[in-house]
């Protein structure tokens, strides 16, 4: 089981995690479950817990993370507060748009690491 990191220095896990993000081209975007499975993770949340100690954003582009139904998601879990418009507002400088209910309008903008 991999240590936690609670500093600025990322555990091995997280390290995979941010690299991984970091491949996601500008105006793309892959969901919390596509990017657990590209890694052999079972888990989407660890990916979200990672990513939510991302201390190298917006070079590590978090934001471009969505979840698996094609909603905005946020950070700490709510599309509702400061954060989550933040994230949003980040992808649509990226031309990666979303509807009223904060769904993915384009799905051809999904990026695959083709596993």
């Amino acid at each position: 089981m991999a240590r936690r990191s609670h500093g600025s220095i990322p555990n091995r896990f997280q390290t995979l995690v941010y690299t991984a993000v970091a491949d996601i081209p500008w105006g793309r975007v892959a969901s919390y479950h596509a990017l657990a499975r590209h890694l052999g993770c079972r888990s989407p949340q660890a990916i979200g817990q990672a990513l939510g100690r991302n201390p190298f954003a917006p070079q590590v582009p978090c934001h471009r993370i969505i979840r698996k139904d094609l909603s905005l998601g946020g950070y700490a879990g709510s599309t509702l507060n400061a954060a989550a418009a933040k994230k949003r507002n980040l992808l649509e400088e990226e031309g990666v748009l979303f509807d009223a209910k904060n769904r993915l309008i384009d799905q051809a903008l999904i990026w695959s690491w083709n596993d």
